[in-house]
């Protein structure tokens, strides 16, 4: 129900997934007659495969969370979560209100042994293929502690996803020397150092889309600027070759000889092929849709839960977590006996 479009891009992604992947089932949870609208509209009946789920409620795009965690227990959020806790599902998606969709995650699900806040993670283009970045908004004030719980859960869902032992770590700071940055990214990067992980060290904003590490680690503050700010620069460069193209008879000419390197380009920064952002450190899967996400979006973000489920992601981060930790106390001890 949630996002600026509601139920005409999430149910026709849905049915459109469902072709795609045969192997995955869906539950549409929401108004009923809102949803089977849409349904009847594209000639698809409810079945085994796609089921619907009634919700008495919505949670607006512009309500405060609190409001929507205690006024909204029938919230088709709500819901959605409920049927991951109990197990009926195996992931949540939504393109609704963030901030309620992470309040209302954290006090449903509750969050992993060992891990203190959950963190947005997406996943960006790089030169070299792409990157993790984590946290894009969940937790503008961070401590260290905090930034090194990202990096292992950032290093976990790349295993889990893509099969690497040791995915590359980088700190995003202002500077790659280990003296630069605020007191808390200096002491994320001791922790990091000595956690086990794979740690690159200090990266800056440029080495994000250079694909320098694998992981990208912020608060939430510095990252929602920074996918802001490449959502920003990505439309503008987009604008400026369609004007470019289109300044005169010569240029339009020179446009369609270019088409097919123009779609090619278009094609590999499209942002909506990125789309879902993975709701880390929880008992459970959700993944958060961009608002505006469309039909090719939102299938994205179907995907991104898939395979999330099927690399067994939360007992992965749960066994990582758990180890790193393990190795953290022993190493504290060796230190203290050495001393």
């Amino acid at each position: 129900m949630g996002g600026d479009h509601g139920p005409h891009v999430t149910v026709h992604s849905a049915v459109e997934y469902l072709l795609h992947d045969p192997e995955v089932d869906i539950i549409l949870v929401g108004i009923p007659d809102a949803i089977e609208a849409e349904l009847r509209a594209i000639n698809m009946p409810l079945g085994p495969r796609i089921r619907l789920y009634a919700a008495s409620e919505v949670v607006g795009m512009d309500e405060p969370p609190a409001l929507a965690l205690r006024n909204k227990k029938d919230s088709s959020m709500r819901v959605a979560i409920n049927l991951v806790k109990s197990g009926e599902a195996q992931a949540c998606i939504s393109a609704g209100n963030t901030g309620a969709l992470l309040a209302t995650s954290r006090f449903v699900l509750k969050t992993i042994q060992g891990i203190d806040r959950p963190a947005l993670a997406v996943v960006l283009p790089t030169i070299t293929g792409h990157t993790y970045i984590l946290d894009l908004g969940a937790n503008v004030n961070c401590t260290a502690e905090h930034l090194l719980q990202f990096g292992m859960m950032g290093a976990t869902l790349v295993s889990s996803i893509e099969n690497k032992k040791a995915p590359s770590i980088g700190l995003l700071n202002i500077g790659e020397e280990d003296i630069k940055g605020n007191e808390v990214v200096k002491q994320a990067a001791e922790l990091l150092r000595d956690s086990g992980l794979n740690f690159y060290g200090n990266i800056e904003g440029d080495d994000i889309y250079k694909g320098t590490t694998d992981v990208v680690v912020c608060d939430g503050f510095v990252g929602n600027v920074a996918l802001k700010t490449s959502e920003g620069v990505a439309q503008m460069l987009a604008t400026f070759l369609r004007q470019e193209f289109k300044r005169n008879i010569f240029t339009r000419a020179a446009g369609f000889v270019a088409l097919p390197v123009i779609n090619a380009f278009k094609q590999r920064v499209d942002h909506r092929q990125y789309n879902g952002a993975s709701l880390l450190g929880l008992r459970g899967i959700v993944i958060k849709s961009h608002g505006s996400a469309d039909k090719h979006a939102f299938c994205a973000a179907i995907k991104r839960a898939t395979e999330e489920v099927r690399g067994g992601m939360l007992r992965h981060i749960s066994e990582h977590i758990a180890e790193l930790q393990h190795n953290i106390r022993k190493n504290k001890l060796n230190s203290v006996t050495a001393e």
